[in-house]
């Protein structure tokens, strides 16, 4: 309200003429009578004159208590009238700063992601990022390790057309042309994510890499090797497990097909989805994609066992490995190929033309049908592997990112990327009691998965166990 439509806190109104007399009470008014009266004054006691302030009307006293209300009520208006423009006032000058005035730290543009993870249910928490604004001038500066959430929520990529005047690049074979077009694009959006596999303690994580086809792979998994354990024993934490997992490469099967993985999802909660297509040169966008995604949720994850979703997997051998080793340690050990060299033959699925490649031979690396890394070697491959081009093999590819950081892999016995015997006739291949002593063994179809689990977890008795930890 106006300065002229009200009064001042303790500013007395006139009403109606009664509050002329300092010494009246409201509560105890003095006798009244008729105005013609006449005054008796005793003879014997003379009295001094009634003041004429002092005569009132009849029925003054509740005109005073009309008077008094109507004031009472006029000054709650008044009160309630200040309080609804305060409240006005502080709306709007709240909205006229912008959001970073109230936040600690800038919000990162999740609603791709969110959009993306609606269906599944499963939501992202970006964390309590609404701060009190004292705080947040208060706090002592922090080194930031990232992102808190995955930051890319759009898919903004056009093919590099300049290489195309490269002499070169027109001998390549179409899907070389393919990859080096977009070879720039690392990032994309989230469809399917859990965060929560990172939360509370967690001793061990199980990423497998799978196709939105192969349901029956991860099924197999769920119920053998890839089980989640709330304890991985001698008081360590939590064993969980994640499939990781891009778009069906047919358009026409895709909308199908991710109708089925979002109820799959709903059932078990444990896939991650990224919005690129799943092939073979893709393998390397799933692997820089699971780095960054374990570096933003899973601070305090102490090791990664990453592997296929046709390999078989002892979980305990693999625990009484781990028992004597550190997060902290520059742990990568799996089944290490030593100067392996490109293969040029044009028939090979493994076949890198020169001009992709010159040197004569990859350094040190990990066969990607299973190995185990520390947690934090695992945080620093991500900012690793951000430093170079990306390459169509994802194994080579990872070996390329240890080489940066001065890392070689330790090569085991455990493990077994190409059978326990690289002839696939081998009896070898077939026995439990092997399969009993090693940590990881490629490949196996998911009913000779199950068939070999219910065998080297029954009643099995062997000659001897093989001293592979």
């Amino acid at each position: 309200m106006g300065p002229h439509h009200g009064t001042r806190l303790g500013q007395t109104l006139p009403v109606r003429g009664f509050w002329k007399s300092p010494g009246w009470n409201a509560h105890h008014p003095r006798p009244t009578r008729a105005k013609d009266a006449p005054v008796q004054v005793p003879a014997r006691r003379p009295r001094a004159a009634v003041p004429r302030a002092a005569i009132r009307a009849p029925g003054s006293a509740a005109a005073l208590d009309r008077a008094a209300m109507s004031l009472w009520k006029r000054t709650i208006y008044k009160s309630v009238c200040l309080s609804l423009a305060l409240l006005v006032a502080v709306t709007v000058f709240q909205r006229s700063l912008t959001p970073s005035q109230f936040l600690q730290e800038p919000l990162l543009p999740t609603l791709g992601l969110q959009k993306a993870q609606k269906a599944s249910g499963h939501l992202v928490n970006p964390g309590s990022f609404w701060k009190n604004r004292k705080d947040a001038v208060t706090l002592t500066p922090m080194v930031s390790r990232g992102p808190q959430a995955w930051d890319v929520t759009t898919t903004n990529c056009s093919a590099n057309v300049n290489l195309t005047h490269q002499p070169w690049f027109q001998g390549l074979e179409p899907h070389f042309q393919q990859f080096l077009f977009y070879r720039h694009c690392r990032y994309f959006p989230m469809l399917l994510n859990h965060p929560e596999k990172c939360s509370g303690d967690v001793y061990l994580l199980v990423v497998v890499k799978s196709v939105i086809t192969q349901h029956d792979r991860r099924e197999a998994i769920r119920q053998t090797w890839g089980r989640e354990q709330e304890s991985a024993g001698r008081g360590r934490g939590a064993v969980h497990t994640l499939f990781l997992l891009g778009t069906a490469s047919k358009q026409e099967e895709r909308a199908h097909y991710q109708q089925l993985l979002a109820y799959e999802d709903r059932i078990y909660g444990d896939i991650l989805q990224w919005d690129f297509l799943d092939s073979f040169f893709n393998l390397t966008l799933k692997e820089i994609h699971f780095l960054k995604w374990l570096d933003i949720y899973c601070p305090d994850v102490r090791f990664i066992f990453k592997g296929d979703d046709d390999v078989f997997v002892n979980p305990t051998n693999l625990l009484e490995f781990l028992a004597d080793r550190r997060p902290q340690e520059d742990l990568f050990v799996g089944d290490v190929l030593q100067h392996a060299r490109p293969i040029r033959r044009k028939d090979n699925k493994y076949y890198i033309p020169g001009a992709l490649y010159s040197q004569a031979s990859y350094p040190p690396y990990a066969g990607g049908g299973g190995f185990l890394m520390a947690g934090g070697l695992a945080r620093r491959l991500h900012h690793a592997c951000d430093t170079l081009e990306l390459y169509p093999i994802d194994d080579v590819f990872l070996g390329m990112c240890l080489e940066v950081l001065g890392v070689r892999p330790t090569a085991h016995e455990g493990f077994k990327t190409f059978g326990i015997s690289r002839n696939r006739n081998s009896r070898m291949n077939k026995e439990p009691c092997f399969f009993r002593s090693m940590l990881v063994v490629h490949k196996l179809l998911p009913t000779e998965l199950l068939a070999m689990w219910g065998l080297v977890h029954g009643n099995l008795t062997c000659s001897r166990k093989l001293q592979v930890l």
